[in-house]
């Protein structure tokens, strides 16, 4: 599907704010690093896959200092106040306004590339779903279809009401809420993201801050 969103969400790269989990064993501004690396590869990633429109939905606001490189190179918008759910519905709704379908992604998951982001845009070709599961038992992108979504609203519903969100059963979570709605997600294989300090065995060379930073 050529023309398939990319919506990729983003905190401000803020030392102390950004990565928290990440600080224990990287210091405030390590951890912020990597989330700005983060969002340097997804966006490079999303625009490299060429399979449509790409947005930096930006927490707090795409007006924030820290944001400003990012914001100047794709569409914006804002993430609302709200639990993650609501904020990644808020994300695909965004997308699926811009584009036949959309995938909604964050910048945790180093593997993510522009070929993984075609192959998940593929999958909605026969698919009303795809996901690409996290090793830990999470996603680190979920995509849909604006047709599907318009002929089953309790689609929308299934994948973005309250969850039990950053434990390891979102996926089986998510996977039972959409077989109540007849609904069988493309899975891609599983991917390591970046959240805590375990992880740092698949974080990039190129995501690492410098010593002497």
């Amino acid at each position: 599907m050529r023309h398939c969103a990319v919506v990729v969400m983003a905190k401000a790269p803020v030392p102390g704010q950004a990565k928290t989990r990440l600080i224990p064993a990287l210091g405030a501004d390590g951890a912020a690093h990597v989330a700005a690396a983060g969002l340097d590869a997804m966006l490079a990633a999303a625009r490299a896959a060429g399979i449509g429109p790409v947005v930096l939905a930006a927490a707090p606001h795409a007006r924030h200092p820290a944001l400003q490189r990012w914001a100047r190179q794709v569409d914006t918008m804002d993430q609302p106040e709200a639990d993650l759910g609501a904020r990644m519905a808020a994300a695909m709704a965004h997308g699926l306004a811009r584009a036949d379908a959309a995938l909604v992604t964050g910048t945790d998951a180093p593997a993510l590339d522009a070929t993984w982001l075609q192959q998940a845009a593929a999958a909605l070709h026969e698919a009303p779903v795809v996901m690409v599961p996290s090793v830990d038992g999470g996603y680190v992108a979920i995509g849909t279809r604006r047709d599907a979504c318009a002929r089953q609203p309790a689609l929308h519903r299934a994948l973005f009401d309250p969850l039990p969100w950053s434990t390891p059963t979102v996926l089986t979570a998510t996977l039972s809420r959409l077989a109540t709605c007849g609904v069988t997600p493309v899975l891609l294989p599983a991917v390591h993201d970046i959240d805590t300090p375990d992880d740092l065995p698949w974080l990039p060379a190129s995501w690492r801050p410098r010593p002497d930073a």
